[in-house]
């Protein structure tokens, strides 16, 4: 995984938790703008989830977080 997207993730997640609390959801495209303006990390993203951890489409951003903490970084 790629630094910009782990450390997107975080961010977002962070965020979503500091908002709304430890249960809220997040679906990989929460990490993205409403337009498609990097289609590669969207689909390293969407890879991730769906392909590598076989994730719903919404997750707890606590889990989120804490699978991403666990990944090194390119």
């Amino acid at each position: 995984m790629q630094k910009i997207l782990k450390d997107k993730i975080i961010e977002v997640c962070n965020k979503k938790i500091a908002t709304k609390g430890e249960h809220v959801g997040v679906s990989f495209y929460a990490f993205f703008a409403n337009k498609n303006d990097n289609p590669e990390l969207l689909m390293e993203s969407a890879k991730w989830w769906i392909m590598t951890h076989k994730l719903d489409h919404f997750e707890k951003a606590v889990k989120i977080k804490n699978l991403v903490n666990g990944i090194s970084t390119k």
